[in-house]
């Protein structure tokens, strides 16, 4: 260092330390450097490694990758700020749609996140439905959260125009059922559901339907056989348990050509509590904000479980295909099949299949049989079990519609297609407990185009349309007294709007297998009532409650007492 220029320099990173000998020979650094043993004055290994090169080094190594990722999760967190505003500003904004949409339809005041829910946990939903139906009339918005609502309608008018129409069912809550029962007739919308329900409804000429009372007949029997053996055991039969059974059985033997008795299948006990377990999971479903996404319904425990029960009601369905598929490939029954001038339920399908195997896939069968075999079972078995009810809480209506059948079909050793229509106050009796205990409380729909109602309000495009046949049937203003037990509102000569009263839904969409349902109604309670006096058991009184079919909460208790 020059002393007349006393410049401070940075030191070299080959300078010794203070207090060293001086600069080493070159030939000492090449063998430091080859490991050599180092002499006093060599830098040694732990003054290299804290020299400040190497130092320099190991911070600029450490925060340039700190100072990226930090600056990469501001960015993210902007981002992700920005897509949450985003978010948000849409779903004021559909709110915003919404409530300009229904501003003329009043309604019970409702929460700005969670809707109508905590009035819906405060009392039972079916309980406040009516109170609603009794403060606006015609129709009111039910809000399920803060962007998601529905005209529940509940007027005949409004009934009429809204089920003429060609409107889909609403995507958004009805896709739940697809994994279940897929798109068959129930789901379907447009050409293609149009292009299943010509196929099908041959399956429910009256040629096909005759036959069939007497394969009822015969599962009516079992189950009436059984509860005669249980008598001894209970005070009290919990009967909507054992009705499925029954009309499982006999959907299986009338639609599927499946022989046997499967009221005491084990698979068929299996299907059964899959479906109890699909209708309350679905419906759940349809009223969770947070399970609106497949991928995060699917982690959940209730998705895990929906997928199992989905699984096992589907073994049943693929199990009945299999076997009718084997037997038309017996000798001979496949021309017999062929020459029958109505097919079966299953018949057709299978044979549309074979004709039509690029536009009619596996998936499409499978379809059709799991909605027919879950709609043609449950929805009876509630029918049936409520019929039954509303009889037993109202004594003189059993002992006359008895005493109709009695005269009709003496000890019961048999009932035919013929019967059916000559027992009217029976008929009008099972009418009337459908009014009060329709099996689908409501069914829904979205809206293909704008409408205005009879009474000049409207709704937009896209809007989604409830009509409620439980609320419909319980409308004072259309049922006078709608609480009370009333079999003389469908007497012969009695005036009632065309759709007033709708237990199988109305227009072209209607139920296609609602003369199958009403058939296997009058049966079972021709029977029931010619075997056992009903009476109700006080201490567990059912209460109703809205599934996709409606169920008790506790099950429907009935006293059965043996007929001499």
């Amino acid at each position: 260092m020059n002393s007349r220029n006393p410049v401070q320099t940075l030191p070299s990173p080959f300078t010794l330390p203070p207090g060293g000998q001086g600069n080493p020979p070159l030939t000492d650094w090449a063998g430091m450097f080859r490991g050599g043993q180092q002499q006093s004055g060599t830098v040694t290994k732990s003054q290299r490694s804290c020299s400040p090169f190497t130092m320099s080094v190991s911070v600029l190594s450490i925060t340039r990758p700190l100072s990226i990722i930090s600056g990469l999760l501001q960015v993210a967190s902007l981002l992700g700020l920005a897509l949450l505003l985003l978010k948000a500003a849409q779903l004021y904004l559909r709110r915003q749609r919404l409530l300009k949409a229904v501003q003329e339809f009043p309604s019970p005041p409702s929460h700005w996140l969670f809707g109508h829910k905590q009035e819906l946990q405060k009392e039972e939903e079916l309980q406040l439905l009516l109170k609603w139906v009794e403060n606006f009339p015609c129709a009111c918005p039910r809000w399920l959260w803060g962007t998601e609502v529905e005209l529940m309608i509940y007027d005949p008018d409004y009934m009429k125009l809204i089920l003429g129409r060609s409107d889909p069912k609403s995507e958004g809550s009805y896709r739940f059922m697809a994994p279940w029962i897929g798109y068959g007739l129930l789901l379907l919308n447009g050409q293609t559901w149009f292009q299943h329900r010509r196929m099908l409804t041959p399956a429910f000429h009256y040629d096909i339907l005759k036959p069939y009372v007497g394969l009822m007949a015969d599962s009516v029997q079992v189950m009436l056989d059984k509860w005669e053996e249980l008598l001894s055991q209970n005070s009290s039969l919990e009967i909507f348990g054992h009705i499925s059974l029954m009309t499982l059985d006999t959907i299986m033997k009338c639609a599927f050509s499946y022989q046997g008795n499967h009221q005491a299948d084990r698979n068929s006990q299996s299907y059964l509590q899959a479906t109890r377990d699909l209708n309350n999971l679905v419906f759940s479903r349809m009223r969770n904000v947070f399970y609106q996404k497949d991928i995060i319904y699917r982690l959940t425990p209730e998705g895990r479980l929906n997928h199992r029960a989905c699984q096992l009601a589907h073994q049943h369905t693929d199990r009945v295909i299999k076997m009718r598929k084997a037997q038309l490939q017996e000798e001979g029954e496949l021309d017999k099949v062929r020459s029958k001038r109505h097919l079966d339920f299953l018949d057709i399908l299978l044979f549309a299949q074979r004709e039509n195997g690029n536009s009619f896939s596996d998936k499409d069968l499978r379809a059709e049989v799991d909605t027919f075999m879950f709609e043609g079972h449950d929805t009876t078995a509630s029918g049936i079990s409520w019929i039954l009810y509303a009889l037993a809480t109202h004594p003189e209506h059993q002992q006359r519609c008895r005493e109709e059948v009695q005269s009709l079909l003496g000890d019961g050793a048999s009932i035919t297609w013929d019967h059916l229509d000559q027992m009217p106050y029976t008929t009008m009796c099972i009418k009337e407990a459908l009014r009060l205990y329709p099996p689908v409380p409501a069914v829904g729909r979205e809206l293909s185009k704008p409408i205005t109602f009879p009474d000049g309000r409207s709704l937009p495009k896209g809007f989604l349309v409830s009509p409620s046949f439980y609320a419909l049937h319980h409308n004072p203003k259309v049922w006078p007294n709608p609480e009370v037990f009333d079999p003389s509102r469908f007497a012969p000569d009695s005036s009632r709007h065309s759709h007033a009263f709708l237990p199988f839904s109305g227009g072209p969409r209607n139920c296609i297998g609602k003369q199958f349902a009403m058939n296997e109604m009058k049966v079972a309670v021709a029977l029931t009532l010619l075997r056992f006096e009903l009476a109700p058991d006080p201490f567990r009184v059912p209460v109703p409650f809205p599934r996709i079919v409606l169920k008790s909460k506790n099950g429907i208790h009935l006293h059965l007492r043996k007929l001499l």
